[in-house]
């Protein structure tokens, strides 16, 4: 399936918090009520499959535990293929855990699960059980993550930006003298040179090039900032702009719409992906990778983080990235809250799972731990870059958790196969950047569940054709594609949002 992660820009102050490299027991601090001298056992439920090696690096992190903290865990995995509906069933069954993985944008969204009291407040517990964790992390982020006033998770420190663009290959575009793409008309010029001169097309993937060449519309497209109301995966509903993020529509009714899918029936009839784009099960990024692609549409965190995988596969293939919203001024600093650690209200260890949570966030030894594996077995570090040891070997020492949530700015290690650009870009977006206003919004679509499987289903039909280029005449498909939308409820929905938006901000009908 499709993973979605979305990914986060934290202010991070008060490094000087951080004076403990490598331990400091809990009989240092306070307890938060938890009596230390009980042993517990933590449920921690994560995302993704157990690796070969997770038990062996889990047990090295329960010895630091025992010893520090009195406290052992046990990891419980949602593969990836089972996330849509195992994860929100974790929290409608009732069933009896610690910890796990939140956020606005998941199966059961966070803000959704502290409305329902699925979630422990620990707004009071964090001074007592997690003073150093509290303190490091800064009161704005802090307050993304409230509802009604009270913090129910604890937010990543960890900054990263999610923006889409066009992945091209700069070997390609030196070969044949094309332009560096730095707009559509670039774009379009590199995808030319791509078709006259190679086997293989532009943009070789399949069906889900319809959503990413929707996120570019969007993105090129004003002052456009994506909007909630409908899974992101499927052509979505959008907002003017930022100052005037509840004014919601639908882009298939403007203008601009209509013109995006003129351009894409001719970018179909010109080549730029291939005719049975519909049926193939193979992605741009892998063919890319394989060497029959000449790019790929993804955000900037996929992008530099297939560094790695593309020179293994094609050693010497350069690449660089378009990104569209960079040059619109649209670059979302996305706020802490969207990776966020939780503590079940089922949990009778509250206080135990803080300490455990500032553990692996503000001491180095766990940290490492947790988020490279064993060093000298999962990885080594090499000029400050975390690289695989020599005797690393895939089938016995593969193992990392998914841990996102975690992560801390302060102690990142990159990984020798990560595109250093990922850090530069970091860098310089963190001085432009806008804030996402949507941070403390969770839609509700129960009154409109409706209208929004019969909107999916126009998308997944007409919409996804219109995207690829793949109707007869571009302009009656998109009336046709209007109508249908309308008669799916498409009024309703966006109304339903806007309603929900104005309760949200305090300012009514």
């Amino acid at each position: 399936m499709q993973k979605k992660l979305v990914l986060f820009l934290i202010g991070f102050m008060g490094l000087s918090l951080f004076v403990h490299a490598g331990g400091g027991t809990a009989g240092s601090r306070g307890t938060g009520g938890s009596d230390m001298s009980r042993e517990v056992k933590l449920v921690y439920y994560l995302w993704g499959a157990e690796g070969a090696a997770n038990q062996d690096i889990l047990k090295a992190i329960n010895a630091k535990l025992k010893a520090d903290l009195n406290t052992t865990l046990e990891i419980k995995y949602i593969d990836w293929p089972e996330v849509a509906t195992r994860y929100p069933l974790l929290f409608a069954s009732g069933e009896s855990f610690d910890m796990a993985h939140a956020s606005p944008d998941s199966a059961a969204p966070y803000y959704t699960l502290a409305a329902q009291g699925a979630l422990a407040d620990i707004t009071d517990l964090l001074g007592t059980a997690a003073p150093v964790l509290k303190s490091a992390i800064p009161e704005e982020t802090w307050n993304g993550t409230k509802f009604k006033g009270r913090i129910y998770g604890v937010p990543t420190l960890y900054s990263e930006f999610t923006p889409y663009g066009y992945v091209s290959s700069r070997n390609l575009r030196e070969k044949y003298g094309l332009p560096a793409i730095t707009s559509l008309e670039t774009m379009e010029a590199y995808m030319e040179g791509v078709v006259k001169n190679e086997q293989f097309p532009p943009l070789n993937g399949n069906a889900v090039e319809a959503n990413n060449l929707y996120r570019l519309m969007v993105a090129h497209t004003g002052e456009w900032i994506d909007a909630p109301g409908l899974s992101y995966t499927q052509l979505y509903l959008a907002a003017s702009s930022p100052r005037n993020f509840k004014d919601v529509l639908h882009p298939g009714f403007t203008q601009e719409f209509k013109d995006w899918a003129v351009r894409m029936h001719e970018w179909n009839a010109k080549g730029y992906w291939q005719r049975d784009i519909l049926a193939s099960q193979i992605s741009a990024k892998d063919n890319f990778n394989n060497g029959n692609s000449g790019g790929f549409i993804t955000h900037q965190p996929d992008w530099t983080g297939n560094y790695g995988a593309l020179q293994q596969a094609q050693p010497g293939v350069e690449t660089d990235f378009w990104c569209i919203a960079e040059g619109k001024n649209k670059i979302i600093r996305k706020l802490g809250v969207e990776n966020s650690t939780i503590i079940s209200a089922n949990s009778k260890n509250a206080a135990r799972a803080l300490m455990v949570i500032e553990k692996f966030m503000t001491d180095k030894s766990y940290y490492e731990l947790i988020q490279y594996g064993i060093k000298g077995r999962q990885y080594d570090v090499v000029n400050n870059f975390a690289v695989r040891p020599a005797s690393y070997n895939q089938d016995r020492d593969a193992g990392g958790f998914a841990v996102w949530s975690l992560r801390n700015d302060r102690f990142n290690i990159p990984y020798a196969t990560e595109d250093p650009r990922r850090y530069t870009l970091n860098a310089a977006w963190t001085k432009t950047a806008i804030n996402n206003p949507y941070v403390g919004f969770s839609f509700d679509p129960s009154k409109v569940n409706t209208e929004i499987s019969a909107i999916t289903n126009v998308n997944a039909q007409l919409g996804v054709q219109i995207m690829l280029g793949k109707t007869p005449d571009p302009v009656e498909a998109v009336e046709r594609y209007r109508t249908q939308l309308t008669q799916a409820g498409i009024v309703r929905l966006v109304e339903e949002v806007k309603s929900q938006l104005a309760s949200f901000t305090g300012t009514g009908q």
